[in-house]
């Protein structure tokens, strides 16, 4: 199975093998979030995949 690269592009892998990702939403239409909202998006988050749905999306990493 080929690697999804749209997904892979989005995530970056860490030396221990977690799955690293921007926060949704923070594009555009910021000023009017408070700046609590504002910091949490600047954040990155921790992906939790199983193993199947990780073969899927990232088959070549």
């Amino acid at each position: 199975m080929k690697t999804n690269k749209s997904y892979t592009k989005r995530l970056k892998v860490t030396r221990k093998g977690k799955l690293i990702a921007r926060m949704a939403g923070q594009n555009h239409f910021n000023a009017k979030e408070g700046r609590k909202t504002r910091t949490k998006k600047g954040r990155t988050t921790a992906v939790v995949m199983n193993a199947g749905d990780r073969a899927r999306f990232l088959a070549g990493s």
